[in-house]
């Protein structure tokens, strides 16, 4: 067990369980909101790139290019976003205790140097969104981010300092589920 894990008590670890079903659930209708929005957008957007007021009007004149780019970009990120869905909607969820290495489906309360609890739910795709379940906020986590990659295959109680872009965090494993 670490130095600042020995320090820790078990009244400070989170005894509240959290549904990973409702978690789940709530990230993939997050991102299926999400992909609906944004194919609404991809549609206008292709549909102003054809347009005849789009075309080009003297050599100089970009707005068809620019309007293709990002056309073509919108059309990326709904597929990328259609896979996410697709792939979470086949996920099978998995109990974690605290002797398990951390892996795909882990809830896992993080313990900040100042004693701020943070929640992540590490997913196959569709990191990066802030969700709120049973009163707590959580934070869907890829494995291949750089808090993701770090988390994978440690146990609770173990510390992790990890360079971000905003700098070096630095925390421990509190608790995984």
């Amino acid at each position: 067990m670490s130095e600042r894990g020995a320090a820790r008590t078990a009244p400070q670890r989170m005894k509240k369980h959290i549904d990973k079903g409702r978690v789940l659930h709530a990230l993939r209708e997050r991102l299926a909101g999400n992909l609906k929005v944004l194919t609404a957008s991809q549609k206008t957007v292709q549909s102003g790139a054809v347009h005849e007021e789009a075309r080009q009007e003297h050599p100089k004149d970009t707005r068809a290019i620019e309007a293709g780019y990002l056309a073509r970009g919108l059309a990326e990120r709904v597929e990328t976003l259609r896979d996410a869905v697709v792939l979470l909607a086949a996920l099978k969820l998995q109990d974690y205790g605290p002797a398990d290495p951390i892996g795909l489906c882990a809830l896992v309360g993080l313990c900040a140097e100042a004693g701020e609890e943070r929640v992540y739910f590490l997913v196959p795709s569709g990191g990066g969104e802030r969700l709120v379940v049973d009163a707590v906020t959580i934070q869907s986590l890829t494995p291949g981010s750089p808090l993701g990659m770090a988390m994978v295959g440690h146990l609770v109680d173990d510390d992790l300092e990890v360079a971000l872009p905003n700098g070096k965090l630095r925390t421990s494993i509190d608790w995984v589920q």
